[in-house]
């Protein structure tokens, strides 16, 4: 007999059947509850809430692993690239040397900007946030592209290289377009992240090629932001695709909704925080004080996360990769040394031990962008860029599912009770 949690309501017994993850996870099927009972569930953030079965990233929180497609997340960034990374999410599978160079031949094909896109960033001011543009742009992607609304094979292909190749065109652009720089044409040949480092820096005839060891810290930074299960953006993504909303709609949702600064954001708010420090306005005992007082509702920027229980493993990677650009290519930034010396004292401290307040991967993001070069204000736009092929692989994992449906969250209502109109005169 099939496993059933049994609920007892009143004078009813009502048995939920379990819903079980190829990983052990189990879930109640809560799916019949309103019809059999009334009774809907509550669940404000919806962090108990399984709102789909997925076969892309499994993430085990108490563990502190990151699989995509069953392959962990340190095997990705120690012998894969973004490119074949994103190849894995959208497609399902590692591709072969034959598939891998048609996906390449179509994001090279892909990455130049219709000339006409000139023209809209020319509408914007000078001093837009990136985040605005980025994501106006991409949900303009659906006007220039002949079949938006088809559902074949052949034009999602199309269009998920156009989200994957075009974005860091259009992330460049609009920070091109902030520091009054002229645009440049992609040069594919320079490599997925060579060629964005190349968008975004090459000044007139002097074309900008990354040290391999920088390129290669980006590719592994893309990868590190790749996907991470239904986080609020990936969340937004399936949403808004629910409604069969086309792809560059809901990317583009989703690219607001990273745009927050409790999600994409995060990474600038730890940025500043050791800049408090380093300017000597705040103290790192001051800090970890502040963060054990719970009245002063302050947290720590970069340390927890709603999932891991232990050490996040994309923190730990990103520490490293900041680590060999530092010692490789002789940099010095004061932040680094700052934060290093931050998350010492925080692993001493028995409130953040007792609490399982670790680095997450905002902590070290921001350090590893700094040493690329990647101004403050491009940071989220980076973070949208890396994130696209899991929005794109959840947004086709729903679209194939016959069984999906538009999303219609319930809601507790707490407002005033039944009451007639009351004419103006009278109020």
């Amino acid at each position: 007999m099939a496993p059933v949690a049994r609920l007892r309501y009143r004078d009813q017994d009502v048995e939920l059947p379990l819903v079980e993850g190829r990983d052990g996870s189990r879930a109640v099927d809560v799916s019949s509850l309103r019809a059999e009972t009334g009774l809907i569930v509550f669940d404000p953030s919806l962090s108990n809430t399984g709102a789909c079965r997925s076969a892309i990233t499994q993430i085990d929180g108490e563990r502190g692993t990151l699989c995509h497609r069953g392959i962990p997340i340190e095997q990705l960034v120690d012998r894969s690239t973004f490119v074949e990374t994103a190849y894995l999410l959208v497609y399902g599978q590692l591709p072969k040397v034959d598939e891998l160079a048609r996906f390449q031949a179509r994001l090279a094909s892909s990455a130049p900007l219709h000339e006409s896109f000139k023209h809209h960033f020319e509408g914007f001011p000078v001093n837009a946030p990136p985040m605005a543009m980025l994501s106006a742009m991409v949900s303009t992607l659906a006007c220039f592209h002949p079949s938006v609304q088809e559902a074949d094979a052949e034009s999602f292909d199309e269009q998920a290289a156009w989200l994957l190749s075009k974005t860091p065109t259009i992330a460049a652009y609009s920070y091109r377009r902030s520091r009054g720089m002229p645009f440049v044409y992609p040069h594919p040949q320079l490599g997925y992240p060579g060629n964005f480092l190349h968008l975004m820096f090459s000044e007139p005839l002097l074309e900008h090629q990354a040290e391999p060891e920088l390129a290669r810290a980006l590719d592994q930074l893309l990868i590190l932001h790749a996907d991470h299960e239904l986080g609020c953006s990936t969340a937004t993504v399936r949403i808004v695709g629910s409604s069969r909303a086309n792809l560059f709609a809901s990317c583009a949702a989703g690219v607001c909704s990273l745009w927050g600064p409790v999600h994409g954001g995060a990474t600038i708010a730890v940025v500043e925080m050791l800049e408090s420090i380093h300017r000597g306005t705040a103290t790192i005992p001051q800090l970890l004080a502040r963060a054990r007082d719970r009245q002063t509702g302050f947290r720590l920027k970069g340390f927890g996360h709603r999932v891991y229980k232990t050490d996040d493993p994309r923190a730990v990677l990103l520490k490293k990769i900041a680590r060999r650009l530092h010692d490789r290519l002789g940099l010095q930034d004061p932040l680094f040394d700052i934060a290093l010396r931050l998350e010492e004292e925080a692993r001493r401290d028995p409130y953040f031990i007792d609490h399982q307040l670790f680095p997450n991967a905002d902590f070290y993001s921001g350090i590893v962008m700094r040493a690329l070069g990647i101004p403050q204000s491009m940071f989220t736009v980076v973070f949208a860029i890396g994130r696209m092929p899991g929005w794109i692989a959840h947004w086709k994992e729903q679209f194939d599912d016959p069984e999906a449906r538009i999303a219609r969250p319930r809601q507790i209502y707490v407002g005033p009770r039944l009451q007639s109109y009351t004419p103006l005169e009278r109020r």
